[in-house]
């Protein structure tokens, strides 16, 4: 019998750690350095001192977010082969006791209890299926997909580099004024917030105004605590 597509679904990928260090970086340095330079803005800085300062940020931010996250996303993977490890010995060295652990989760399930015995011994003649089994149940971890640090530190540093870029631009651009890079990376913010939207189930508006509010009040804040420091330090 033919299958219908409505019959048939997939999934995105939700573990490959690339979404979310890109997704934050990229919010993080638009931000970030749109309050940096509002606030350097803020308190009657030239422009080569602000190109300077906004800079100076989306470097040391591009690296700071890339080193935090290979380290973050390292040790979660380290924890999570220790724990697969742990799950390894015991089936090696415990298998009867394993498979009845699994009998059981599967009775707890609904499954009729011979069924469920039926199921668990089969399953559990695999040493690696046995493994991948036990590891989703128990830890809800795929032995096979676990978060690259690598990948997301890349994903972290070229992401934050970019949003961080878009407030400094118009000043590499020529500008003078601060106006020019609120907008464009207030514009940056509300597509960013619209793009994420994609893989979410929030209405790209609603994603785009969030991120769009977020960030106009962070660069207002700190354009306000630049002027204010900025007449205190004259």
């Amino acid at each position: 019998m033919a299958v219908t597509e409505a019959e048939t679904h997939t999934h995105r990928d939700v573990n490959g750690g690339w979404l979310r260090p890109a997704v934050f970086g990229a919010m993080d340095g638009l931000v970030s350095n749109l309050a940096l330079i509002t606030g350097v803005a803020g308190g009657a800085a030239a422009p080569q001192t602000i190109v300077l300062t906004g800079l100076a940020g989306l470097a040391a931010g591009a690296f700071s977010m890339a080193a935090g996250e290979y380290t973050s996303v390292a040790s979660q993977r380290e924890l999570a082969l220790a724990e697969l490890d742990v799950e390894r010995r015991e089936l090696r060295d415990n298998p009867e006791g394993e498979r009845r652990e699994l009998a059981a989760r599967f009775r707890a399930r609904g499954v009729a209890p011979p069924l469920a015995d039926e199921v668990a011994a089969q399953l559990s003649r695999n040493p690696d299926q046995a493994l991948e089994i036990h590891a989703r149940d128990e830890l809800g971890l795929d032995p096979h997909v676990l978060p690259s640090p690598l990948v997301a530190a890349v994903s972290s540093f070229g992401s934050f580099a970019l949003g961080a870029l878009l407030p400094v631009l118009p000043y590499l651009l020529g500008a003078t004024a601060v106006w020019p890079a609120v907008a464009l990376a207030l514009v940056g913010l509300f597509l960013c917030g619209a793009a994420v939207s994609k893989v979410t189930a929030r209405p790209w508006w609603y994603s785009g105004l969030r991120q769009f509010i977020l960030g106009g009040a962070a660069a207002a804040l700190t354009y306000l605590l630049g002027s204010l420091l900025g007449a205190a330090l004259g």
